[in-house]
């Protein structure tokens, strides 16, 4: 139950709701196949034995298939900030060097830009305008992005918010670490599709 809540948290689904949802389609999905596999080896004229345990092995699959999308989508969406990360860094450098502060400098960008990364944004603003201290909401976006590129970042730019060093170098530092963290994915891809060819 916990491994499902964190990923759909993860995935900015974490409300009971959502996970009584997904639980509740897990259920629907498993029980119909199984019920359909049932009736179609009762039709054939298939051993009670046979026809059980096909219809639990089919409801097994259908239930880890369900389990394997949702760790699928978290992956996706993992890979893809991953890849949005180096121009976020990029213009959030760009703004504090310009004279911003971080928290305006964190509005801009949600309100400009499309992506994961900005749907997170939005959540930090969103948390700071409820009272939460921004290096909290900060810090509780570096947890539920499960994300060690990420994560480092956030740690360093808490750390210099909160001991008041320079932000502007903390954010050059991590832009040239996120380009090339980029750059070593692609080649790294591009190497298993050179040996696949």
């Amino acid at each position: 139950r916990s491994l499902v809540k964190g990923r759909m948290y993860e995935l900015n689904r974490g409300s009971q709701s959502e996970y009584e949802e997904f639980r509740y389609l897990q259920l629907i999905y498993t029980s119909t196949s199984a019920l359909i596999v049932f009736v179609l080896s009762s039709l054939t004229h298939q051993s009670l034995v046979a026809t059980t345990f096909l219809s639990i092995s089919i409801a097994a699959a259908t239930y880890l298939h369900s389990d394997r999308t949702l760790t699928t989508a978290v992956k996706k969406q993992r890979s893809a900030i991953e890849a949005e990360f180096p121009a976020i860094i990029e213009m959030l450098t760009l703004a504090i060097s310009a004279g911003e502060s971080p928290l305006a400098a964190f509005k801009r960008i949600a309100e400009n830009s499309h992506g994961y990364l900005s749907v997170r944004f939005r959540l930090v603003i969103s948390r700071v305008h409820q009272g939460m201290p921004f290096h909290s909401a900060l810090d509780l976006m570096g947890r539920d992005l499960n994300s060690p590129l990420v994560r480092k970042f956030i740690d360093s730019m808490v750390n210099a918010m909160v001991r008041g060093a320079p932000i502007s170098e903390v954010l050059v530092r991590h832009a040239q670490e996120a380009r090339d963290h980029q750059r070593n994915r692609v080649l790294a891809a591009a190497g298993k599709a050179e040996i696949s060819m």
